[in-house]
């Protein structure tokens, strides 16, 4: 079976017309723009913002809240100024966000034996690699210098003629 050209360049065009038109179908607005969280109180206010840049979405995970468009950071955002309003203190929020989902919502989660991995593991990984890479290193050298140790016939013939002549 074959294709033609013309039917290949039809099949392509259409693949790149449609992926792109899916792209921009993702990419459109997702609903109504939701209404900002007004404060009356300016401490109130600056409590909110510090925590919603020490808590973690966690629908994006690389994101804080005051950054996330998600809508569980929506809704964690929308808690957190509920609770402030209550009167509750920065350290009861936090410790609520913690206690209902653990330490993964702080953005700099505490040192503690549930994190030593967390904080440790990319300098055990480190550490590995450079263990890693000087064996490697090393296997390297030995093996050069065997190479390097043995003589070519031509220099083995080399060395015996001038042995000959001495």
């Amino acid at each position: 079976m074959t294709i033609s050209i013309k039917s290949a360049v039809t099949f392509y065009s259409i693949l790149i017309l449609s992926c792109l038109l899916s792209l921009q179908v993702q990419a459109g607005p997702k609903g109504a723009p939701k209404a900002p969280i007004v404060f009356e109180d300016p401490q109130v206010e600056s409590d909110y913002l510090e925590l919603s840049e020490e808590l973690r979405c966690l629908v994006c995970q690389n994101q804080n809240l005051i950054d996330s468009n998600a809508e569980l950071a929506d809704d964690l955002r929308r808690e957190v100024a509920k609770m402030l309003k209550e009167g509750k203190k920065k350290e009861q929020v936090t410790d609520f966000m913690v206690e209902r989902y653990g330490d993964f919502v702080l953005y700099n989660p505490p040192v503690k034996p549930q994190t030593w991995l967390l904080w440790g593991g990319p300098f055990v990984l480190m550490i590995w690699g450079l263990l890693a890479m000087l064996k490697k290193i090393k296997a390297s050298k030995i093996e050069n210098s065997a190479e390097s140790s043995e003589l070519s016939e031509e220099e083995k013939e080399k060395l015996q003629a001038i042995l000959k002549n001495k």
